[in-house]
């Protein structure tokens, strides 16, 4: 907190360089003088942070949300050196995916740091969606409309904070159309306060119309659907030695579980040994058991983002009530655990798994509760 500053007030430039190494890098990377006139990402940064302090909603934030606000602004770039790519035959300079990758690097940053789970994780999320208030309005890159972008943005962070930070984006860079973009970057904010959900999560008939709505179905927020029969499935989610064996039996005793480690002991495979097999069995286990409409466990790290829709869609194409529980510890914690574990995963290896480390988001199941233990 001693080096979030106050509204209105610079921040001390020097003192964040020297507690983050990782920021030295931007003044190196260049980027496209289209879009960015003022010159490397640094530059580029610093206005935006000056931008930010000097907003109202800054000045209106409490001294937490201040934090979350200063850092993601502080740290929405910090993947541009890691992404920048210039086109050999035009010069073109493209930072892709910098966003997501930013969310990931900028996670790993905060939990070494000691930063509270949920504190870090606002962070992460802004810097994941900041350019997302930039086209909403006119249509996101996923062809979602700007009602579903506004409404689901809404239970994942607090769209008061993204559009401070969007707006605060855009005053701290020089290109053509700023002024067009911070017109919907305010058309955003309305939106956001006719559904409701400006500073709020959207309200929902109930959490089976809200997943429904999330997955694209054609159904109305605002009216209850009927809800199929089918299992009750809680999915664990977390990186290995963060607890999911032990919560599984104080929590679901009784209970059949699915799950690669499962999977790969009763087909004797070591770790990274034929995932494919391992993936195919426990699968099928799955399916046999929503067939029988049976609740079960399914146990797996989950990690990205990815990885867990391969799971999810797969219990979503049964009709089955999916319950997310993300378990997550200390690094130390993890890594004396694995230590002492009968397992061949090592612990190098853990720590090459950071860089897809996507926490589940609310959005992802009928419920998504977590258990942060240092």
């Amino acid at each position: 907190m001693a080096l979030v500053p106050a509204p209105g007030v610079d921040p001390d430039w020097q003192a964040l360089m020297a507690a983050l190494p990782c920021l030295a890098p931007l003044r190196r990377t260049p980027q496209d003088p289209r879009y960015h006139a003022e010159g490397d990402v640094w530059t580029h940064t610093k206005l935006v942070v000056q931008s930010l302090v000097g907003l109202d909603d800054y000045a209106a934030a409490t001294p937490e949300r201040r934090f979350v606000l200063f850092h993601a602004a502080l740290l929405h770039d910090i993947a541009k050196p890691a992404t920048t790519r210039v086109d050999p035959q035009t010069g073109a300079i493209g930072q892709p995916g910098h966003s997501a990758r930013g969310a990931v690097d900028a996670r790993v940053l905060l939990w070494r740091s000691g930063v509270p789970f949920a504190l870090r994780e606002a962070v992460c999320r802004l810097i994941h969606v900041h350019q997302l208030p930039f086209y909403a309005i006119r249509g996101s890159r996923s062809g979602e409309s700007a009602e579903m972008v506004v409404r689901r943005l809404s239970l994942e962070l607090d769209l008061r904070e993204l559009a401070a930070l969007a707006e605060a984006d855009m005053r701290g860079r020089v290109c053509a159309d700023s002024e067009d973009v911070l017109v919907d970057i305010a058309l955003f904010r309305e939106l956001a306060r006719e559904e409701g959900c400006y500073g709020q999560p959207r309200a929902f008939a109930d959490r089976w119309t809200r997943m429904r709505y999330l997955r694209g179905e054609d159904v109305h927020p605002d009216y209850a659907y009927h809800r199929e029969a089918g299992s009750t499935v809680t999915v664990l989610s977390g990186l290995p030695a963060t607890g999911k064996s032990t919560w599984i039996k104080t929590r679901c005793a009784g209970l059949p579980v699915v799950g690669f480690d499962d999977a790969r002991e009763a087909i004797g495979l070591k770790y990274g040994k034929n995932e494919g097999a391992a993936m195919h069995f426990a699968v099928d286990q799955a399916k046999a058991l929503l067939r029988e409409g049976r609740p079960f466990v399914w146990n797996a790290t989950h990690l990205s983002r990815q990885m867990r829709a391969k799971t999810l869609d797969l219990l979503f194409a049964y009709g089955a009530e999916v319950n997310v529980v993300y378990l997550e510890a200390a690094e130390q914690t993890i890594l004396s655990r694995n230590r002492k574990r009968d397992t061949t995963l090592t612990n190098a290896a853990i720590e090459r798994m950071l860089h897809r480390w996507e926490v589940v988001s609310p959005v992802e199941a009928h419920s998504v509760t977590y258990h942060i233990v240092n």
